[in-house]
């Protein structure tokens, strides 16, 4: 196989020309046969408007090893290599015989691939997830954003797929793995049904509305595999003896027996969390970060990045909507910066506690919804959650939560940027003067009024300048003036921020050795809500490398169906 990288196109050729190129690039005479496969896609947009596609191509000369070495000196390019391209490999099974199938607590991303990869080696995982399957899950979180009546078992957070699923379905990341997890998670998706430009680009999404079909075929696939997957099963306890884990307790007060418990149940699982404390498995403090959502049109962002934001030009160049990623430090040393941007996307009430309100954002695969959103993060620690409490990070994320409620009586709070900036400058200048919108003036944004915002669930104008702690607000409001000094009119008028976002990252860690068990033998703390991921990759090549360790342990049990 010969590897050809940073090969440049211009924005808009036909597949003849990337062919053609390939064909030059190699010196192969015409008519000679060509098989290629795209490995890398990205834009190249440094010269703005003049954009490029930049590729990565396997070719497949029909040759061996070495005649493609061969080739490869011959040519004396430097972005010209012979590969040979591995698939990944699941390792084999340890020595120690499983008695108990495992059970996997959490059917997000880290608990939906660790449970398939031991389903399809032979373990007949259990899955247990509190929420619901994703067909109905869909439908209990379009009426709480129609109605405003919560299901506290069934929303954004909980729930098949976990948080994730009502996203951008972002499948970037930015761990260097050598393995080969993030490639076989990547194939999965597209197995399952994802589109399979995932396998290449740059910045790969799969978008909310493909991931609710997706998610399902994966679930599938874990039952023909011999695994067995429970939706409305919230474990509420572990029986510890002698160190090592027994079985789990459900809330209907049903009890499972089993040696292996993968604990993969998001960032949200507070009740969790707090079941573990106060049974004594060992928590850690984590920092995290906390902010606003802020909302542009999708065109102010398009000609920033690209320097073309009309349609027909952007669909002529092959462009799909523009994202981008901004950091800053604060002149407190704080860090600021952009998370989870969802180009083309909608603000999303993604709150899984009554009297609390979290925000997040999502697309659908099109990105088509005519606005850009990302949150504007700051980093907060022990000195913001007021102790070393390894609980306390969690409950300074519920009292913004509840403040953000109070702000919005129940609804999202919404506010311009400017408007932001404006009261909370005079409130530091002049204590208790630029505080609160008037109650006789409820509606005081014509921009707010009339713009189409693309927020799913209600909102209401608020003053989110009282929201985060002043510093936080200083912090949070230098990084966006700074910002637009990058992005031209990211702190203009157009500007919409809306309140809270807070489930960035899990604000605890449970400490796990080498082999990836906790201090409690027999439990695997994985993915985002154990504090090891960071996203649906991150949390999916966790819950593979969790499934790896079981396996490099264990055979497979002799009776994959018991838990006696």
């Amino acid at each position: 196989m010969i590897r050809i990288s940073q090969m440049k196109l211009p924005c808009g050729h036909s597949r003849e020309d990337l062919e053609g190129k390939i064909a030059k690039t190699l010196r192969l005479k015409g008519g000679q046969p060509l098989r290629y496969e795209i490995r890398r896609h990205s834009v190249d947009a440094r010269k703005k408007p003049q954009l490029f596609d930049i590729y990565t191509v396997d070719v497949d000369l029909g040759g061996s090893l070495s005649a493609d070495r061969k080739l490869a000196a011959k040519l004396r390019r430097g972005e010209i290599l012979a590969v040979d391209p591995q698939p990944y490999r699941f390792p084999d099974q340890g020595s120690q015989q499983m008695k108990r199938r495992p059970v996997v607590i959490g059917a997000g991303p880290a608990g939906l691939f660790c449970a398939l990869m031991l389903a399809e080696h032979g373990y007949g995982p259990l899955l247990l997830e509190r929420g619901r399957r994703v067909e109905d899950r869909k439908r209990d979180i379009e009426k709480y954003w129609e109605t405003g009546l919560l299901d506290p078992t069934s929303n954004v957070q909980f729930g098949e797929g976990g948080a994730g699923t009502f996203s951008d379905g972002k499948l970037n990341t930015q761990i260097n793995d050598k393995t080969g997890r993030s490639g076989e998670v990547l194939r999965i998706f597209v197995e399952a049904g994802a589109p399979e430009d995932i396998l290449y680009e740059s910045k790969p999404h799969i978008g909310t509305d493909k991931l609710s079909e997706v998610i399902p075929a994966i679930r599938e696939r874990i039952i023909a595999a011999g695994g067995e997957v429970r939706f409305e099963s919230q474990v509420t306890d572990l029986e510890i003896i002698g160190g090592a884990v027994k079985a789990v307790f459900l809330a209907d007060g049903s009890k499972i027996e089993t040696d292996t418990v993968v604990l993969a149940p998001g960032h949200s699982a507070r009740d969790t969390m707090q079941s573990l404390f106060d049974r004594g498995v060992p928590i850690e403090q984590k920092a995290f970060a906390v902010g606003l959502r802020v909302s542009h049109p999708q065109s102010l962002i398009d000609r920033s990045q690209y320097g073309v934001w009309e349609k027909e030009e952007m669909d002529r160049l092959g462009l799909s909507a523009a994202n981008y990623k901004l950091t800053a430090k604060a002149s407190s040393g704080r860090g600021v910066y952009s998370f989870c941007m969802c180009p083309g996307g909608y603000i999303v009430n993604a709150s899984s506690e009554p009297g609390r309100i979290a925000v997040n954002g999502m697309s659908e695969h099109a990105r088509d919804s005519g606005r850009a959103n990302s949150a504007i993060v700051c980093t907060v620690g022990p000195e913001e959650f007021g102790g070393s409490d390894p609980l306390h990070g969690m409950i300074f994320q519920r009292q913004l939560e509840e403040k953000a409620f109070r702000l919005g009586k129940g609804a999202v709070p919404v506010q311009r940027y400017q408007k932001l900036k404006e009261r909370f400058e005079e409130e530091q200048k002049e204590p208790g003067k630029g505080t609160g919108l008037p109650e006789t003036d409820p509606i005081a944004d014509d921009y707010l009024q009339t713009a189409d915002l693309c927020i799913r669930g209600k909102w209401r104008e608020a003053d989110l300048s009282s929201l985060l702690p002043p510093s936080l607000t200083a912090d949070f409001l230098e990084g966006m003036e700074y910002f637009d000094k990058k992005i031209e009119g990211f702190a203009g008028p157009e500007a919409v921020c809306a309140g809270l976002e807070s489930r960035t990252s899990s604000p605890v860690r449970i400490p796990r050795g080498e082999d990836l068990q906790a201090e409690v033998k027999g439990l695997y703390p994985c993915g985002e809500g154990a504090g090891y991921a960071g996203g649906i990759m991150s949390a999916a090549m966790d819950g593979i490398r969790v499934a790896e360790a079981i396996r490099k342990r264990f055979r497979e049990p002799q009776d994959s169906t018991s838990t006696m």
